[in-house]
Parts: C-alpha cells; sequence; structure tokens
C-alpha cells in the first residue's frame, strides 16, 4: 500500500495490473454472491421468509442456529476483509473525503445489516425479511460502487502517465527527445 501513499503506483505499471487485476477477481466474487442469492431466494419477502423459515409446500427445513452461526462466523470475516480492502484502495482515488468516508461507511454498514438480517428473519420475525432484501442490495451496489470507482481511479493514472510520457518525448529538430 506505500505504493499508494508516494505515488508510485503512477510509475509502478506491475502493481496497477497486479491491483486490477484483483479487482477482477473481486468483480467475479460480486456476481458470485447475487448468483446465489438469487439462487436461494429472490427479492420479494415471500422467498426470503421461506428460505430462513422453510416451506411445508417445498418440503424445506427451518434454517438452524448452527447453520446460521457458521455462515456468519465466516462471512464477518471474509466480508471484513473484502470492505476493508476494497475501502483502502478508494482512499487513494481523487474522491472528496466526505464521499470516501460515506461510501466506506455504506459499505460496511450494509455487509453487517446483511449478516444480521438472516437472524431477524428467523428468530425475531418474517416482516425482516425487508430489510434483508434491502441490505442486500445495498451491499451489493456499494461494493460496484467501490470496484468501478477504485478500478476507473486506477485506468486514469495509467491513462495520465501514459500522456505524460508522449508529451516529455516529443521530437526534437536535431532528431532527440526529450527523454534523452
Amino acid at each position: 500500500m506505500r505504493f499508494f501513499v508516494t505515488g508510485e503506483q503512477n510509475r509502478q505499471i506491475l502493481l496497477n495490473t497486479i491491483v486490477l487485476m484483483f479487482l477482477g477477481y473481486i468483480a467475479l466474487l460480486w456476481v458470485s454472491n447475487g448468483m446465489m442469492f438469487f439462487h436461494k431466494m429472490g427479492l420479494n419477502p415471500t422467498s426470503v421468509v421461506e428460505y430462513y423459515l422453510g416451506s411445508e409446500e417445498k418440503f424445506t427445513q427451518p434454517k438452524s442456529y448452527q447453520s446460521l452461526l457458521e455462515v456468519t462466523h465466516f462471512h464477518l470475516f471474509a466480508m471484513g476483509m473484502l470492505a476493508v480492502t476494497l475501502t483502502h484502495l478508494l482512499l487513494f482515488t481523487a474522491l472528496t473525503a466526505s464521499l470516501k468516508v460515506w461510501l466506506s461507511g455504506l459499505t460496511f454498514l450494509s455487509a453487517v445489516a446483511d449478516e444480521i438480517a438472516g437472524w431477524l428473519v428467523r428468530f425475531v420475525h418474517p416482516v425482516f425479511a425487508w430489510f434483508k432484501i434491502a441490505a442486500f442490495v445495498t451491499l451489493e451496489l456499494s461494493l460496484a460502487a467501490l470496484l468501478i470507482l477504485v478500478t476507473a481511479s486506477l485506468v486514469w493514472q495509467r491513462l495520465e502517465q501514459r500522456s505524460r510520457v508522449k508529451a516529455t518525448n516529443i521530437p526534437l529538430a536535431t532528431g532527440q527527445t526529450r527523454s534523452d
């Protein structure tokens, strides 16, 4: 991360490439997260309630305490690491500080809310299915925004670097360039 702090990412094509490949990997994770959600349930509260409370018509059982605990345990760590990594990369974009804080906070809050919502549907009241849907959609949108903004920032920086290099390599009358 020191490359971002010192500005060396502008001179380090390899580092930019690695970060862009990481962002591509995270984009695949983002897609699979959505696919998993829609495989289990949909954006309607009935499907969320059936997933957590079970359905006699579909012969499915309610989610157990242990099952929810295992998923939550893994997700809290994994989503926390994902959020801290993406929001850390966001810090080094040219966005305003208030937008960075707002988007970072939204990402962390929606990730926690998405985990809590399943527990609320299962053990408090089915009306929390709406909360689960809202938390999932907010999480997916905030992660997409982070991916897009960080990727655009890196691509923009690379394009600016190329244009600066081209500007300094303008041929002179003697056949030399300014970088000679």
